[in-house]
């Protein structure tokens, strides 16, 4: 048996992304993003364990070729975060990572910073998650860089798609020297029994509205501690950030 001091990294992934079909699969130099998510949690200090949750049998099986941990889930599962429910349901362990398996360019010593505060505790939070500065207008306009604004002892006060936030002093036009904004990094960090609690409740209506799950947290009262981190390159969303991505591991 494990013990429950144990940090487990749930890695939910699916095949069938709108935008970028079979993303998990795709190769970034010799090695799918998968792979490199999946090395870059189980090389932190602080993981035990690293796991993939996914409904696809190709994922499954390059997962397994590689070495790493699967799990097989119901295909019917809704969003990431019930994937990561599911896989940790009989998985015994204190703190559950739900991190995203498009996010190639983490490096443990992120993990590890958003780990040392849950392991903590020392704001009361039911959920750790991560956050960086952004450095550009081009970032802070796009809507698959995700937001988010912070009170003074660094909770979530808000996520969105849209540029918060928002300067009226600027006449409505984006900020062209980018202050005080922050970029959410997909990393949740969760004590198993939140990661239960959470799942059972239905979506809200601001989750609806932004398609951001986040929200429904936030909408239930749960305190998100944000970690400010470094600048790392945002994770894959589309045929373009597959580019991007493809560029960086170049060394372009």
């Amino acid at each position: 048996m494990r013990s429950m001091d144990d940090v487990t990294v749930i890695i939910p992934a699916r095949y069938n992304s709108k935008r970028l079909p079979g993303k998990p699969l795709l190769k970034l130099g010799d090695r799918t993003i998968i792979q490199h998510v999946y090395e870059n949690a189980a090389a932190s200090r602080l993981v035990s364990r690293v796991v993939v949750a996914t409904d696809d049998r190709r994922i499954y099986d390059t997962v397994r070729d590689f070495g790493g941990d699967c799990i097989m889930t119901p295909k019917g599962i809704s969003s990431g975060t019930d994937r990561v429910a599911y896989a940790a349901k009989d998985i015994r362990t204190k703190l559950i990572m739900n991190l995203q398996g498009d996010e190639p360019f983490l490096t443990p010593a992120i993990f590890d910073t958003g780990l040392r505060t849950a392991l903590a505790d020392r704001r009361g939070s039911d959920v750790v998650t991560l956050a960086s500065k952004i450095r550009t207008a081009r970032e802070l306009e796009n809507p698959n860089h995700v937001k988010v604004v912070m009170d003074r002892q660094g909770h979530a006060l808000y996520f969105s798609r849209f540029p918060i936030p928002f300067v009226r002093d600027n006449k409505g036009k984006l900020v062209k020297t980018v202050k005080n904004h922050y970029r959410h990094i997909g990393i949740y960090i969760f004590r198993r029994k939140v990661l239960l609690g959470f799942i059972k409740l239905a979506p809200s209506l601001l989750e609806r509205m932004e398609r951001l799950e986040q929200l429904r947290m936030l909408e239930n009262g749960y305190r998100i501690t944000v970690v400010v981190t470094g600048n790392p390159p945002a994770g894959i969303d589309t045929p373009n950030d597959m580019e991007r991505a493809r560029g960086i591991v170049a060394g372009r």
